[in-house]
């Protein structure tokens, strides 16, 4: 699969303001995955794009989609309050797009944390558990667990999957907080990989296998918490 295989569609945040969405979608999809961007890099960069594809492969559509600020071309990251009204109406539009399949969010960095945001605010409507493909615990060289500290007021399943090299995520402060976080957080480490799931050349491995891994760790991880009560 390919970006060109993606359907393009509009998302409504309120009735002034509409964002840009990347549906897809393969034949056996058994899972939505509503897949928001990092803060430097929107929907169509590289990393998201075959991500999606991955995802795709094992069996999970996803809804992509921007920011305001990625949609006007600026660079500063937009309050917090309209991206959690953004990633509502991206959970809505994936709702009129697939309304059988067990829904999930989340997304890369950012995006990610802004999806766990809105759930611990209200909880986001059929959402099954979200997951995050390198949640920023803190700024790089600045440890420190406050940016989770909404994340007791999530109550659905939560998936982290981190680089042991993820300079935003150190591990003696992420483990012990998804210990606390107890049964409805699971961890999932990808050894050698940054924030970004580059690997160094010198584990052997490529960045393509890392993200396989991930996809397969997530798909293993959905599967688990369609099928629990």
């Amino acid at each position: 699969m390919s970006e060109t295989t993606a359907q393009p569609v509009t998302i409504d945040v309120d009735a002034s303001q509409h964002v840009s969405g990347a549906w897809l979608v393969p034949n056996n999809a058994n899972a939505c995955y509503v897949f928001a961007h990092g803060a430097g890099a929107g929907m169509h960069h590289a990393s998201m794009v075959t991500m999606a594809d991955e995802l795709a492969l094992a069996g999970i559509a996803t809804l992509r989609y921007h920011f305001p600020y990625i949609e006007r071309g600026s660079k500063r990251t937009d309050p917090p309050a309209l991206c959690h009204a953004t990633v509502r109406a991206a959970v809505t539009k994936a709702r009129e797009l697939a309304p059988t399949l067990p829904l999930f969010a989340g997304g890369r960095s950012f995006g990610g944390r802004m999806t766990s945001q809105a759930q611990a605010l209200s909880a986001l409507p059929a959402v099954r558990g979200l997951a995050f493909f390198g949640f920023p615990l803190h700024p790089a060289k600045r440890p420190s667990i406050e940016r989770a500290q909404h994340l007791s007021n999530v109550h659905v399943p939560m998936l982290f999957v981190q680089g042991t090299r993820d300079e935003l995520a150190e591990l003696p402060l992420l483990q012990p907080l998804v210990e606390r976080l107890s049964a409805q957080a699971s961890l999932y480490l990808v050894a050698d990989a940054d924030h970004s799931f580059h690997v160094p050349a010198r584990s052997g491995r490529k960045d393509a296998d890392v993200r396989r891994e991930a996809v397969a760790a997530m798909a293993t991880w959905i599967e688990r918490v369609v099928r629990s009560p």
